[in-house]
């Protein structure tokens, strides 16, 4: 056999070394954690603005503009997904996990969680908030009502304030009665009371269009069908009554502000009651309802009642806040308590 030149041999031999230097350069190149062709979820997972379908983000959390599930620092998504322990930032729904969600349009919030987050700002009442229940056409009560605050009614006179035994006052400005802490207003006592309530009456009117015109966050949540739920801020909307059959909590700071914006009526079954938590204040919750109003039996309400037609507080229901109705408020032993300021 003739032997091989030793230059030959040689340069075989440094060609198979340079081969496997460059597969082993390939081999870490394509393992980085820096490549930016991949969101494998490493501790400096890439940004990718397709979110690869969903894939899932390591301990420092994914970002995209598509959805994809969150590791253990949460997800940010704009069209949804799911959040791990640090909840999930979605501007269409989804559900978030332990740290709660953001919903502009009603998505379900884990165990801290809540429909929606809003920054509407409180619905100006202007002169209407003098009086803890103002109406038109009559206020009427099954006595003992227990009443903390002024009443007031226009154009219809003080003979359309019934049940409460009311005593004239000697300036004839006013009247009280023993079942309110406050003074009872009618449109034919003595000046300056009857433009002092055509006033509060265009005002309230002005409440209701303004609370009505609010751009709702959530539109149509439950059907309709709101119990058992917990409401952070913002403007909800419905093109149909509202039923609550079971306890209601509305959850936020005291600047925090609620608007519900209901087309027909507002029913609270027996019992039921609204709670307020994290320091949120009755001031702040409004009630627009075009319908009518009916509180259940021994049921209880926090917020500002701004009806278009009647509100009825069945046998022992209460509320703190105001009644404002376009017509008459009825009550049967009931209690009202105008809010904190």
């Amino acid at each position: 056999m003739q032997n091989e030149p030793l230059d030959e041999i040689a340069n075989r031999s440094l060609s198979k070394t340079a081969a496997v230097m460059l597969l082993l350069a390939c081999a870490a190149g394509c393992g980085s954690v820096g490549s930016q062709t991949a969101s494998d979820g490493g501790p400096n997972d890439a940004k990718s603005p397709t979110g690869r379908g969903g894939e899932a983000g390591g301990a420092g959390g994914a970002s995209s503009s598509t959805g994809g599930s969150g590791g253990a620092g949460g997800a940010k998504s704009s069209t949804g997904g799911s959040g791990g322990a640090g909840g999930a930032k979605s501007s269409t729904g989804g559900s978030g996990g332990a740290g709660g969600a953001k919903s502009s349009t009603g998505g379900s919030g884990g165990a801290g969680g809540v429909p929606t987050v809003g920054s509407a700002l409180a619905v100006n009442l202007r002169s209407a908030g003098a009086y803890v229940i103002l109406a038109e056409s009559g206020i009427s009560t099954v006595p003992p009502a227990v009443i903390t605050g002024d009443l007031g009614i226009s154009p219809m006179t003080a003979t359309a304030v019934t049940g409460f035994s009311l005593i004239a006052d000697s300036t004839n400005v006013f009247s009280t009665s023993a079942q309110v802490t406050g003074k009872v207003y009618a449109a034919a006592d003595a000046v300056p009371t009857p433009a002092n309530l055509t006033a509060a009456i265009g005002d309230m009117g002005l409440a209701f269009a303004d609370a009505a015109g609010r751009a709702p966050d959530v539109t149509e949540l439950g059907a309709g069908n709101i119990g058992g739920m917990t409401f952070a801020p913002g403007v909800y909307k419905w093109g149909t009554g509202v039923l609550i059959p079971t306890d209601l909590t509305l959850n936020g700071s005291a600047t925090a502000v609620w608007i519900f914006q209901i087309a027909q009526t507002l029913t609270v079954s027996n019992a039921v009651i609204v709670h307020l938590t994290g320091g949120a204040l009755a001031k702040n919750v409004f009630w627009q309802v075009a319908g009518s109003v009916d509180l259940g039996t021994t049921s209880h309400v926090e917020g500002i009642v701004l009806c278009q037609t009647m509100i009825n507080l069945r046998t022992g229901a209460s509320i703190a806040g105001r009644l404002m109705a376009q017509t008459a408020v009825t009550l049967d032993t009931s209690t009202v308590t105008q809010p904190a300021p």
